[in-house]
């Protein structure tokens, strides 16, 4: 692949083992005022989503193993860097006061610095974005990710979604999707022939639907996200605001993005054969015996870490670890 076509690789990484960073974390949970502290989504501040599972080196090696054809690798993080990770002029270390305005750090919330990488500089038109705990499980091909006009995204297995309040007992994803619905339609409205303001028009056949996408690597492309910046600023600066996940205030990248793109001709829908792995459920259910059996014909799987503010030497823990290291035993190129 030549370096005109390359499809660079974002990551965001956190090490919530790290003392230092942990008590940056309990500093500016314990100043939260009461009307904050009210807005916090479910799960916003448990060991879960921070903690780290060694999930990037593994994610590293089946890159290296399924898309090594990959362009440059950027590792999104609070002025952290894995132990193990060794310098590379493929791979560059992006501090978070290189992306975000100095004036609104710290934050906690991966919506909120993930609403920026498309910011980075140098990046790549066509980029896949991971979550470390995403994994590609069957060799990369192009064509089941990007189109000629966009990109291709996935559902999730999880029920539909119910009802169109957003609700402060729900997951971020679920309001997410009634947030996507209630700003797609009323740009639909502002998009009819009777509006004064026209922008990109939408299609007429879009209707949203209430599902959740997929927790997957997901392809983006720069410019569209540069476009979509300007037509919905202020769903940016609303999920930038936060220093911790909100109910009100949720994930825009994982769900806005592409629903926009869908409701404009610039996203597709595809079956991607996947697997979403539990942690807190993985000792009791067949999760990880499918990934053995499936493993090298999956597009891709995740392992979230659902166990909230157990051990970090849970048992639960040490079984993923051991099948991580079972199905990718050869070290990347990033490790020293």
């Amino acid at each position: 692949m030549s370096a005109s076509t390359s499809v660079d690789i974002v990551y965001l990484w956190v090490d919530g083992n790290d003392a230092q960073w942990r008590q940056k974390r309990q500093k500016h949970f314990n100043a939260l005022n009461n009307e904050s502290f009210e807005s916090l989504a479910p799960h916003s501040n448990v060991e879960g989503r921070y903690r780290n599972n060694d999930e990037l080196r593994y994610s590293l090696r089946a890159l290296e193993k399924f898309f090594p054809d990959h362009g440059h690798i950027y590792v999104v993080t609070d002025g952290q860097a894995p132990a193990w990770l060794k310098s590379s002029d493929r791979l560059t270390l992006i501090d978070h006061q290189e992306l975000i305005p100095r004036d609104t750090l710290p934050t906690f919330d991966s919506s909120n610095i993930e609403s920026y990488i498309h910011r980075i500089a140098g990046l790549s038109e066509r980029y896949f974005y991971l979550n470390d705990d995403v994994f590609f499980g069957a060799p990369v091909r192009m064509n089941d990710w990007f189109s000629k006009k966009g990109v291709y995204v996935s559902w999730s297995d999880d029920p539909e979604v119910k009802g169109e309040m957003m609700d402060a007992q729900s997951n971020s994803l679920e309001n997410a999707s009634r947030l996507s619905k209630a700003w797609l339609d009323g740009k639909a409205h502002l998009s009819s022939p009777e509006s004064p303001r026209r922008t990109r028009p939408m299609d007429p056949h879009y209707r949203h639907t209430p599902r959740t996408f997929s927790h997957s690597p997901r392809p983006m492309v720069k410019s569209v996200l540069q476009e979509l910046e300007q037509d919905a600023l202020s769903m940016f600066e609303s999920v930038r605001s936060n220093v911790f996940r909100t109910w009100n205030k949720p994930t825009i990248i994982s769900d806005f993005v592409p629903r926009w793109a869908l409701a404009h001709g610039l996203a597709k829908l595809k079956a991607h054969s996947h697997l979403y792995i539990s942690t807190g459920t993985c000792l009791s259910s067949t999760e990880l015996a499918d990934l053995q059996q499936q493993f090298g014909k999956l597009d891709f799987f995740c392992v979230n870490d659902t166990t909230d503010d157990a051990h970090h030497q849970d048992p639960r823990h040490m079984l993923i670890q051991k099948t991580l290291a079972s199905l990718l035993p050869i070290a990347s190129s990033h490790e020293v």
